[in-house]
């Protein structure tokens, strides 16, 4: 008998997904904000690589909630439950990061060419990277004990 399958890896894969799907948006962003300072003769903002790194953090949820899942060990007649409450999960946090990319490819536009708002442009990428963390928690305390 197979013991603590878990949910298959869907909630990394989906989780990772979103996270590559997010860092290239915003990547793409900053390489354009990048060429557009270069174009000018002016400096390149490094803290660019900001906004492009910040949705990798969403695959390490994917990967916790992996882990809880299938560290709960759960009897084989839930494994149905234990696929499908990971790729959900996984598909919420994976759609997290990649918004919060497409906020970060706005974010390095919008600072390369004002040179402000930092600090704002994080809070905001902030509050993106809250809803993935509300989805890990809230899924490993739906978990049966």
């Amino acid at each position: 008998m197979v013991a603590g399958l878990g949910d298959m890896g869907f909630s990394l894969a989906l989780a990772a997904l979103g996270s590559a799907l997010g860092t290239g948006v915003a990547g793409m962003a900053a390489i354009g904000a990048w060429k557009k300072a270069f174009m000018q003769n002016k400096a390149a903002p490094f803290i660019l690589i900001a906004f492009v790194g910040a949705p990798l953090s969403q695959t390490i949820y994917g990967f916790i909630l992996k882990n809880q899942i299938k560290a709960a060990n759960l009897p084989p007649e839930s494994y149905t439950y234990q696929i499908i409450l990971g790729a959900i999960a996984g598909l919420a946090i994976g759609l997290s990061a990649w918004m919060q990319g497409k906020a970060g490819a706005r974010a390095a536009d919008a600072l390369a060419e004002s040179g402000k708002g930092f600090g704002n442009y994080i809070m905001v990428l902030g509050v993106i990277e809250t809803v993935a963390l509300f989805v890990m928690v809230f899924t490993m305390t739906a978990l049966p004990k």
